[in-house]
């Protein structure tokens, strides 16, 4: 891994069968918003960045809603190679690019992680969550030897499939923005919940 880019990855033999090549983290090193989805789709693998799809239409057009633009925040994914298929990514396949993830997170040390769907959700917080329930919950997690704020959120297609689902999503967006202290309002909101687990 040279800086935060991977450049050559055999550790998976599936993904490496499937996919044309290996998409890395999006946008500034130093930003105060990580989000973090699941795994880059066929547009993804396409175009090598992530969230670059409808999904990321979405995800662009809300982050906009609440001041923000995609040069702001950085954006990456749980594995860094498409699945077969665009099958969620086995425990292996999760583990085996968590390295990876946890040095992007080190290097970036941003004051919020944002979970885009239940599979980064579940990997982060090492536990099951049930995120239509939980989409706007904050949590601690240990990631690496660090104490992080995970920002629980719906994945951007979930408003795609499931309108009611919109104003969850923008609004865990601005809990987000204000949690970074990105938005203009100056709320922290419930920042620490130690001990929460």
């Amino acid at each position: 891994m040279d800086g935060l880019e991977v450049t050559g990855c055999t550790r998976c033999s599936d993904l490496v069968e499937s996919r044309s090549q290996i998409v890395n983290g999006a946008g500034p090193e130093d930003a105060d918003l990580l989000f973090i989805g699941e795994g880059p789709g066929a547009t993804e693998d396409r175009e090598g960045e992530p969230f670059v799809g409808r999904s990321g239409s979405v995800l662009d057009d809300h982050l906009r809603d609440v001041g923000l633009h995609r040069e702001d925040v950085r954006i990456t994914n749980c594995v860094r190679c498409r699945p077969p298929e665009n099958r969620d990514p086995t425990k292996a396949e999760l583990a085996n690019c968590r390295g990876y993830l946890e040095i992007e997170i080190a290097r970036l040390d941003p004051e919020v992680i944002v979970t885009l769907g239940k599979v980064p959700s579940e990997h982060l917080l090492e536990r099951s969550v049930a995120v239509t329930k939980e989409a706007g919950t904050v949590e601690d997690a240990r990631i690496g030897d660090t104490a992080r704020r995970v920002l629980i959120c719906l994945h951007p297609a979930a408003t795609l499939y499931d309108r009611s689902q919109t104003d969850t999503f923008a609004e865990t967006l601005e809990t987000a923005a204000e949690l970074a202290g990105l938005d203009d309002g100056g709320e922290g909101g419930q920042s620490r919940l130690d001990g929460f687990d």
